[in-house]
């Protein structure tokens, strides 16, 4: 049968299904170092850059914000993360969430609001678990070994977003599914149309995930959403580094969201930055 069907195919409608079969893209920040604006073009359009802040960078520190996006075929998944500075390592829980959420995303055929906020809860062990190690305190002054418990005890803490762009095929409408905490920015435009109210009203600092226990400040936002074949959709996810961005509501050129990344007017970024955008 499927002999048949690519039988009856043009060979344009050929070549963009084997295009689409074979499709695959892949980008993992790196919390140690800058990452310049990049792109991808394929069916989906993909830019993203990283950037810490100047302080981590002159001390030498990982950067607290994590990016990742995975491309398999006509479906994207990605994750953004913005590690709580004033908890134990967020880099860490940054990194541990965003690799997990990333794993769900892959091994789940439907996402859905239940499916996260369970996978959020079990997670929460592997992780406690993998903090322990990372850092014995034994060998630090006391003083500092009582604080440095106190924080921990409290939990490694990171804000997210993350979700699937699974593209249409054969005239079906394109598929949106996002689930967040926390305030790194969510925005949304549908033929040159800006559609993220929806997610400015639900952006709130109290909300974050805890190694600890979890979902804290209630439970994950999702969105779900789907766009004719003709729509031309962008959507882009960037943390308060980028916090520049908020009040530009037009198409920004590569050089112009380097500036921003750079910070060089300022001496330098004043928060760690992670940006990713999407067009289909």
């Amino acid at each position: 049968m499927r002999a048949m069907r690519m039988a009856t195919m043009s060979a344009s409608d050929r070549a963009g299904h084997a295009k689409q079969r074979h499709e695959h893209f892949c980008y993992v920040s790196e919390q140690t170092g800058e990452q310049p604006l990049a792109r991808y073009q394929g069916r989906l359009k993909c830019r993203y850059g990283y950037g810490r802040a100047a302080e981590t960078v002159h001390q030498g520190d990982a950067g607290q914000d994590y990016v990742a996006i995975r491309m398999h075929g006509n479906i994207c998944n990605f994750v953004l993360c913005d590690g709580v500075g004033m908890s134990y390592l967020g880099d860490f829980a940054a990194r541990f969430l965003g690799n997990a959420l990333l794993e769900w995303l892959e091994m789940t055929s439907s996402p859905t609001a239940e499916g996260i906020e369970s996978y959020l809860h079990e997670i929460t062990d592997a992780a406690s678990r993998q903090l322990e190690q990372l850092q014995p305190l034994d060998s630090s002054p006391l003083l500092l070994r009582e604080v440095l418990m106190e924080k921990r005890s409290q939990g490694s803490q990171a804000m997210y977003i993350c979700g699937r762009i699974e593209l249409n095929s054969n005239a079906r409408k394109s598929k949106v599914w996002l689930a967040w905490q926390g305030d790194s920015r969510i925005r949304l435009w549908c033929n040159g149309q800006e559609q993220s109210e929806q997610f400015q009203k639900h952006c709130s600092t109290n909300e974050r995930w805890s190694t600890r226990g979890g979902p804290i400040g209630g439970k994950p936002h999702i969105f779900e959403t789907k766009a004719p074949a003709h729509d031309v959709c962008r959507l882009q996810l960037y943390t308060d580094g980028l916090n520049d961005l908020d009040a530009i509501n037009t198409y920004i050129p590569d050089e112009h969201i380097q500036v921003l990344l750079d910070a060089v007017h300022t001496g330098g970024l004043e928060d760690d930055a992670a940006f990713i955008e999407m067009e289909w």
